[in-house]
């Protein structure tokens, strides 16, 4: 009998050392062009930890002002590398837990099958009405497409014609619903199945600045376990596999 009970206890024991120390819910900001990804990283997290991924979706600027405002988050993935530096040297970030977890590309999209031609002169043409972009203060995927027009010449004609988003998201809503022709957009946010729908033109590297993507903790994240871990997780190959399966580049 006393046998029996010591291997209960002993499986007990297995049981609770193969489980987390404690399931935590980490809140995490995410930029908006990383939704899809991010949706599927936590699934695939939370399953193997227990722990909570409770992501909210923005642009990379607002999140950045409601952090140094006190918003509890304990990670940023940032659309950019400035945001989380800045974060860093401001204090708000833990120094030393920065790093590029993406490397984005920018495309010029239209839901209307032929309207962008696959080198974007549709641009200097302006046989359109409305042109998508994301607040280039708030928004660095908006700051890409605004260099994209300034290195072409066609800001100052594409100009009058900007519907300004507050983040990518809303620029890509824009364009599906049919509210703006076409528009800047994250190549992750219409990839499926390695084909894009409607017209597309993937914007050669060169006419923008690359958009290194960044990951930071915050101080409300400083020490915990459940944070260590995501970060970790993104680092391992099952969460760069599903990056780099949404376009982006790996660093």
């Amino acid at each position: 009998m006393k046998s029996v009970i010591r291997l209960a206890a002993l499986v007990a024991f297995m049981v609770r050392a193969a489980l987390p120390a404690q399931a935590d819910d980490i809140p995490v900001a995410v930029a908006a062009n990383f939704t899809a990804p991010m949706k599927r990283i936590a699934a695939a997290f939370e399953k193997e930890s227990g722990h909570k991924v409770l992501a909210s979706y923005g642009a990379t600027g607002k999140f950045y002002a409601q952090i140094r405002n006190g918003a509890p988050f304990e990670i940023l993935l940032a659309a950019d590398d400035e945001t989380p530096a800045r974060l860093v040297q401001e204090g708000a970030g833990q120094s030393g837990s920065q790093f590029t977890y993406a490397v984005g590309k920018l495309v010029l999209w239209s839901a209307q099958p032929g309207l962008v031609d696959g080198a974007g002169a549709v641009l200097k043409k302006g046989d359109f009405a409305h042109l998508a972009l994301a607040d280039p203060k708030l928004a660095p995927y908006g700051a890409a497409g605004a260099e994209v027009l300034k290195a072409l010449g066609a800001y100052g004609t594409v100009a009058p014609k900007i519907v300004s988003a507050e983040n990518i998201t809303q620029a890509y809503q824009f364009i599906a619903s049919g509210n703006a022709e076409l528009g800047f957009v994250a190549l992750s946010q219409v990839l499926q199945d390695g084909r894009t729908e409607g017209s597309s033109w993937l914007v050669p590297a060169n006419l923008y600045t690359q958009i290194r993507q960044d990951a930071v903790i915050l101080q409300a994240g400083k020490g915990k376990p459940a944070v260590e871990a995501l970060m970790k997780y993104f680092k391992g190959d099952k969460a760069r596999a599903i990056i780099k399966s949404f376009g982006y580049e790996l660093p």
